[in-house]
């Protein structure tokens, strides 16, 4: 298993795959995996020639009252789980790599963000959309695998 940390390596690992043919998988995660991670990352592995793992997480959706600085981080943890799935590459990125300095650039759904859970964690969605854009555009999966563990998540990205 690779572990990676930076876009272009990955761009071109993945370019690389691609024009031999190969097909990429892709489970965007904001880590402190579990067995629902590990679910798709099974079918990740079984439906696809390369499977990528991604673990950030994500500034940009959690908002002023909730605390980002302490949310799970088990990196060692992430990746044995990982690599005994034999998940292909693991896409580490810091928060400096996904939003570089003067970043401006962001995807926003309109309406139903704006309510359920949306209505009381303004931003939040709009951080996840741009994120997972963002991992879409450096990854190019053939087939993207998403929990469906928050139904408001599942439908805004899908």
């Amino acid at each position: 298993m690779r572990v990676i940390r930076s876009v272009r390596p990955i761009q071109q690992l993945i370019k690389k795959a691609k024009s031999a043919g190969k097909t990429v998988g892709f489970v965007p995660t904001m880590g402190a995996l579990h067995d629902g991670h590990r679910s798709l990352l099974r079918r990740c592995r079984r439906e696809n020639d390369l499977a990528v793992l991604s673990v950030f997480v994500n500034p940009k959706q959690f908002g002023p009252e909730e605390d980002f600085a302490e949310y799970p981080r088990r990196e060692r943890a992430d990746k044995k789980l990982a690599k005994r799935e034999k998940v292909d590459i693991m896409f580490i990125p810091t928060a400096k790599e996904m939003y570089p300095e003067g970043y401006l650039t962001y995807i926003e759904v309109e309406r139903m963000t704006r309510v359920l859970c949306g209505r009381s964690r303004p931003g939040h969605f709009k951080g996840v959309t741009t994120v997972v854009g963002k991992l879409l555009n450096i990854i190019t999966p053939d087939v993207l695998y998403l929990g469906q563990k928050d139904a408001q998540q599942a439908a805004v990205l899908t």
